[in-house]
């Protein structure tokens, strides 16, 4: 096999139940779910492992014509050093604990998403037009790509400021996510997506189950902040 090769979602690497899984596909599956499982412990592994999975799926979603996805790697590993250094740092400031943002916040956020998802579906949907020599196919289901990504832009971050409200949104984006993925045929990805849904009840349960066992002993490291 050429070195290419691994980086070629065409070239497979093994089959399951008549379905082609290549390299780079159960690479990037492998690494995303050690990542989310990581984060449901809020083990500070989780960005390392992510950087990874996001090198991967950069390439496979190029390859598949999602756009939107392919760039939400690039922000995904950017978030993912910044957390890495949010997480490593000594403080005990109210940012630094896990805790919820306000209902102020809350709809400044989804103010916010709702603009954003507009901007880039239509952006997605023009890209074959400016730039043809890159993007040579049209983008596959442009507002539902956006829909994701921007949800996925919101949620890494509130997850890399340790705020329990990003697993109420990797939740939607999960279910999403497996809807959009089986339609593209990416049916390993897909079944990563329906773990990282069960991780991510599993992940507000636990970080809940956090806040509140800090909370209820008092010990004045939980707090709510923007």
């Amino acid at each position: 096999m050429h070195f290419l090769d691994f980086f070629n979602v065409s070239v497979t690497f093994f089959k399951v139940f008549g379905y082609n899984i290549s390299y780079i596909e159960f690479t990037g599956t492998i690494f995303g779910l050690i990542s989310v499982w990581l984060a449901t412990k809020a083990n500070i592994y989780t960005w390392p492992t992510g950087i990874v999975n996001q090198a991967a799926f950069f390439l496979l979603f190029y390859q598949v014509q999602l756009y939107a996805d392919m760039f939400l790697q690039v922000y995904f590993t950017y978030v993912c050093i910044y957390g890495w250094i949010f997480w490593r740092s000594k403080k005990k400031t109210p940012e630094h604990i896990i805790g919820y943002i306000k209902n102020k916040g809350r709809l400044i956020l989804l103010f916010s998403m709702l603009v954003a998802i507009v901007v880039l579906g239509i952006v997605s949907i023009h890209l074959p037009r400016y730039f043809p020599q890159v993007f040579t196919k049209p983008p596959a289901y442009p507002f539902t790509d956006a829909f994701i990504t921007v949800f996925s832009v919101s949620a890494v971050l509130l997850m890399a400021r340790k705020k329990v409200d990003a697993w109420f949104l990797w939740i939607i984006v999960d279910i999403t996510s497996i809807y959009v993925y089986s339609l593209k045929g990416v049916m390993f990805v897909t079944c990563e997506y329906i773990v990282f849904l069960m991780m991510g009840f599993f992940g507000l349960y636990n970080w809940i189950r956090l806040y509140n066992n800090a909370k209820r002993l008092g010990s004045g490291q939980v707090y709510s902040a923007t």
